[in-house]
């Protein structure tokens, strides 16, 4: 079967539907559909009836990319009060070979997680760290060994049911099932992870639109999660109030002309444009890039600030993401503001080479993951849909109990 997965990140900038391929345990991107965000502030549903005609506009523009409908996806929701407990479960070893099965980890895990959630929380993911079998020997991989006891020892990651059964809600009206559940942190860190930080402690900013998400990790577990709600759209405020002018206008001169570091800047670069009150107005490189500094190094120093807070442990390297690093010249201040190992994201898959798909991105890679841990295959298609290659729209029968507090029905059987 042809794995492929459709990931879907609701962002206060845009909303993103990305849909790809692993072929050879790399990824390819299939189908790219990107709106406008409406209704969503913060990373949070303020307003459904906005939001309901964007994602069906997202999702309708994707079928007429693929010539499929996209009934099915991997959903990211932002990281506001995430809990990340450690917990450990058992199970017996039913069958009379006494071999461990991939149904054995997942009952133990099933155990790990039983009566441990808050009835206020949502489980968004279960990461085994530690497999013991007949409660003496430590493996790495316990699948087709030996026992009759299996413990798992894991960490449980939730995020708030009034987070999570919002989003939910809304792609069911439109007729699409969310598979699963990622907070965008994991998505970040699967995006940009290298083999040498599999050991090590490190963190990982989004500096998104709204808000600027800082997570700490240890061996790629993800431990502690904070949001700061400052953004790229902080910039556009600050460059509106001080020109005069939309916020639109403020952003497309931080894209299309400001520098993250004034010293990079050439004064003789210009743009002319009219203000609010009808007035020309020249604004230059330079003076625009004084202003794009002086709030990135607030959110990066806050960002510092909110890591020693998170961890007094030596954090060995940061991973730094999100649309608002695509800003020219980042990299320079992102050196400045910090002196310790730290990495600029970069997606550079073909299709995708942008931080703002950072999440999106990661998530795909994410559940890939989780289907490769359960020993399941997955697509996106049915066997009939691939063949096809048909755009003719579908109903999707949808099941009113799929809601994710139904624990084992979303995580463990999808």
């Amino acid at each position: 079967m042809r794995k492929i997965i459709a990931s879907l990140d609701i962002g206060d900038s845009s909303i993103k539907l990305i849909v790809g391929e692993f072929v050879k345990n790399s990824l390819n991107i299939l189908c790219v559909s990107e709106i406008p965000s409406k209704g969503i502030k913060k990373g949070l549903i303020n307003n459904r009836e906005e939001l309901i005609p964007v994602l069906k506009e997202v999702f309708h523009k994707a079928e007429e990319m693929m010539g499929l409908a996209i009934k099915e996806v991997v959903l990211a929701v932002p990281a506001y009060y995430t809990e990340v407990l450690i917990s450990e479960g058992s199970t017996t070893i039913t069958n009379e070979d006494k071999v461990i099965e991939h149904q054995d980890l997942i009952r133990a895990m099933q155990a790990a997680s039983y009566n441990k959630i808050n009835e206020d929380q949502e489980l968004v993911s279960i990461i085994p760290t530690r497999y013991k079998i007949n409660n003496e020997e430590i493996v790495k991989n316990p699948i087709n060994m030996l026992g009759n006891k299996l413990t798992v020892k894991a960490v449980l990651i939730t995020v708030p049911k009034a987070t999570v059964n919002p989003f939910i809600n809304v792609l069911q009206k439109i007729g699409v099932k969310v598979l699963d559940v990622v907070t965008t942190p994991l998505g970040d860190y699967e995006a940009n992870k290298t083999k040498e930080m599999a050991g090590l402690l490190g963190a990982v900013i989004n500096i998104g639109a709204e808000t600027t998400t800082v997570s700490i990790f240890n061996k790629g577990i993800l431990m502690k999660s904070e949001v700061i709600e400052l953004g790229g759209s902080s910039i556009d405020s600050d460059i509106a109030y001080i020109y005069k002018i939309t916020k639109k206008d403020a952003k497309d001169l931080k894209i299309n002309l400001g520098l993250a570091v004034p010293d990079m800047a050439n004064g003789q670069e210009k743009v002319s444009l009219t203000d609010r009150l009808g007035e020309k107005i020249v604004i230059n490189q330079k003076d625009l890039s004084e202003i794009i500094e002086s709030r990135l190094e607030e959110i990066l120093e806050l960002a510092k600030k909110q890591m020693n807070l998170l961890t007094k442990k030596n954090i060995e390297y940061i991973i730094v993401t999100g649309g608002t690093t695509e800003i020219g010249d980042f990299n320079i201040l992102l050196d400045k503001v910090f002196t310790k190992s730290h990495i600029l994201g970069k997606i550079d898959i073909v299709g995708v080479r942008n931080n703002k798909f950072s999440t999106s991105i990661g998530t795909i890679k994410y559940y890939n993951g989780r289907l490769k841990l359960k020993n399941k295959e997955y697509s996106v298609f049915n066997f009939d849909e691939l063949e096809a290659l048909s755009g003719a729209h579908k109903k999707v029968n949808i099941n009113e109990n799929s809601i994710l507090g139904k624990l084992f029905g979303y995580f463990f059987d999808s």
